[in-house]
C-alpha cells in the first residue's frame, strides 16, 4: 500500500512538472514572436537608414536597438534549452518510474503464475469449491476463481500498456534531442549574428567619429529647431490656458448673475406677497395701513465658487476636461503608437554620439518609418490646438485635458485648429527624413501642461 501510495505521488509530481514545463514553452514562444515582430520592423527601417549617403545617429540607435533585440531572441534561445534540457529530465525520470512499474509487474504476475501452475489440476479447483462450508461459501468460491482468473488477464494487459507507454516516452526523448541540437545549432547562428552586428555596429561609430563637424552642425541644426518648436508649443499651452481662464471666468460671470437674478425674483416674490398680507388685514379692520415702500430690499450677493485648477495646475480644466485628462492618465502604458510601422531612432532626452563628445537633447521620440507619406495617428482623443508650418514640417498639437501630444516633422496634415479626433484618426502623413536617407521620420513629443516628459513608457 505505501509502495503504490509512493508511486502516486512520483507520478503527480512529474505531471505538474509536465504542466510547469508546457507553461513555460507557451510563453516562452511568445516572447520570441513578438522580439521576432520587432526585429523585422526594424530591419525593414533599418534598411532604408543603411541607404544613406552618411551614418547618422537614427541610423546607430537602430543598430543598437537591433543588438538588444538579437540579445534578447539569444537569451530567449537559452530559455528554450533550459525547457528542453528539464523536459529530457523529466521524461528520463518516467521513463524510468515506468520501468520500476513495469518490473513490479512483471513480478506479481510470475507470482500468480507460479501459484496457478502448483494449483493447475482441475481437482484443486473442484476441491476448494466442494470443500465449502455452505452453497453461498461455494458460490463465492467460485466469483473467487473468475475475478482472479480477470486479475491476471488485467496483469497481462497491464504489463503490454506499461512497455507500449516506455517506447512512447523514449520516441517523445529522441524527439526532444533532437529539438535541443537544433536550438544549439540555432543559438550559435545567432551568436554569429550577434558578432556581424557589433562589427557594424564598431563601423559606423567609426565613421560617425570621422564626420563629427557635420555632425554637429546636425545637432546644432536641431537643437535650433526644437527650440523654435518647444517656442511654439508654449504659445499654444499659453494660449490655452488663457482661453481656459477666460472661458472659467465668463462661467463665473454668468453663474453669479443668475443667482443674483433669482435672488431679486425671490425678494420681489416675498415683497408682494408681504403687501398682499398687510391688504388684505387692513380691509379686514377697516383701519388705514402705510404705504409699502418699494425700495427694493437689499439683496445679499452669494458666494460663488469658480471653476478651481487641479492642483499643481497652470489650466483652469472644466468637469470634461478633468475627466478627458484622467482617462489619458489611465491610458499609460496602453496608448497606440502614432503610425503603424516605425522604430525610435533618437530616444527621449539626452543623448552622447558614441566615440564622439557630441550629445543632444531631444525633448520627445523621433520615429523612422520605411518610407515617406507613412500615416500618422492620433494615440488620444483630443481637440486640435494648434496646426503650424514649422519650416522643416507641420506640427499637430492635441489637446487632452492638461496633457498635450505634439507630432511633428509632418509631410502633410488632414486636420485643422478646433478639430475633435479620435483615437487612431489620421491626423497626417510623415515627412521625409532630413538626413540624406529614403525613409521618413515623425517626431513625437508629450507634455503635460508645460512639462515635457518622455513618452514611450505612455506607448504600448
Amino acid at each position: 500500500m505505501k509502495k503504490a501510495i509512493v508511486l502516486t505521488a512520483s507520478l503527480f509530481a512529474v505531471l505538474l512538472s509536465f504542466g510547469q514545463v508546457a507553461q513555460d514553452k507557451a510563453k516562452m514562444e511568445r516572447e520570441r514572436q513578438a522580439i521576432q515582430k520587432e526585429l523585422s520592423e526594424i530591419q525593414s527601417v533599418y534598411e532604408k537608414v543603411k541607404g544613406q549617403k552618411k551614418e547618422t545617429i537614427g541610423q546607430l540607435t537602430l543598430l543598437q536597438r537591433k543588438m538588444n533585440l538579437q540579445g534578447q531572441y539569444i537569451n530567449n534561445i537559452n530559455k528554450e534549452i533550459r525547457i528542453i534540457t528539464d523536459d529530457i529530465y523529466l521524461s528520463n525520470l518516467e521513463i524510468n518510474r515506468l520501468k520500476k512499474q513495469l518490473d513490479t509487474l512483471k513480478t506479481q504476475y510470475a507470482r500468480s503464475v507460479v501459484y496457478a501452475y502448483k494449483n493447475r489440476s482441475n481437482y484443486d479447483y473442484l476441491n476448494f469449491i466442494f470443500s465449502a462450508s455452505s452453497f453461498n461459501d461455494a458460490l463465492k468460491r467460485v466469483t473467487y476463481l473468475k475475478s482472479y482468473r480477470s486479475y491476471r488477464q488485467q496483469q497481462v494487459a497491464n504489463i503490454l500498456e506499461t512497455q507500449r507507454l516506455i517506447e512512447d516516452r523514449k520516441d517523445q526523448l529522441l524527439g526532444k534531442k533532437t529539438q535541443k541540437n537544433s536550438a544549439l545549432q540555432n543559438q550559435t547562428q545567432q551568436m554569429r549574428v550577434l558578432g556581424d552586428q557589433k562589427k557594424e555596429k564598431d563601423a559606423v561609430v567609426s565613421k560617425l567619429k570621422s564626420q563629427e563637424k557635420d555632425l554637429a552642425k546636425q545637432i546644432a541644426t536641431r537643437k535650433k529647431r526644437d527650440a523654435q518648436l518647444k517656442g511654439a508649443i508654449a504659445a499654444v499651452i499659453r494660449r490655452e490656458i488663457e482661453l481656459a481662464r477666460k472661458k472659467a471666468e465668463e462661467e463665473a460671470r454668468r453663474r453669479r448673475d443668475a443667482e443674483l437674478a433669482e435672488a431679486r425674483r425671490l425678494a420681489e416674490e416675498k415683497r408682494k406677497r408681504d403687501a398682499d398680507t398687510k391688504a388684505a388685514s387692513g380691509a379686514k379692520t377697516g383701519t388705514t395701513t402705510t404705504k409699502p415702500t418699494t425700495e427694493e430690499p437689499a439683496v445679499e450677493n452669494p458666494v460663488t465658487t469658480a471653476p478651481g485648477k487641479t492642483s499643481g495646475s497652470y489650466l483652469t480644466l472644466n468637469d470634461k476636461d478633468v475627466k478627458l485628462a484622467n482617462d489619458f492618465a489611465g491610458s499609460r502604458g496602453r496608448l497606440p503608437w502614432p503610425v503603424d510601422n516605425g522604430n525610435v531612432c533618437i530616444p527621449y532626452g539626452t543623448y552622447t554620439v558614441p566615440g564622439t563628445k557630441l550629445t543632444g537633447d531631444n525633448p520627445g521620440i523621433t520615429i523612422c518609418t520605411p518610407s515617406p507619406g507613412t500615416t500618422v495617428k492620433a494615440v488620444f482623443d483630443g481637440e486640435v490646438s494648434s496646426v503650424a508650418n514649422m519650416g522643416d514640417g507641420m506640427t499637430v498639437i492635441i489637446r487632452h485635458g492638461k496633457y498635450f501630444t505634439i507630432y511633428s516633422s509632418l509631410g502633410s496634415v488632414s486636420v485643422s485648429r478646433g478639430s475633435t479626433v479620435r483615437t487612431g484618426q489620421t491626423i497626417g502623413r510623415a515627412g521625409t527624413d532630413d538626413e540624406g536617407g529614403s525613409g521618413g521620420k515623425v517626431d513625437f513629443l508629450l507634455m503635460v501642461e508645460t512639462r515635457n516628459v518622455n513618452p514611450e513608457p505612455w506607448l504600448r
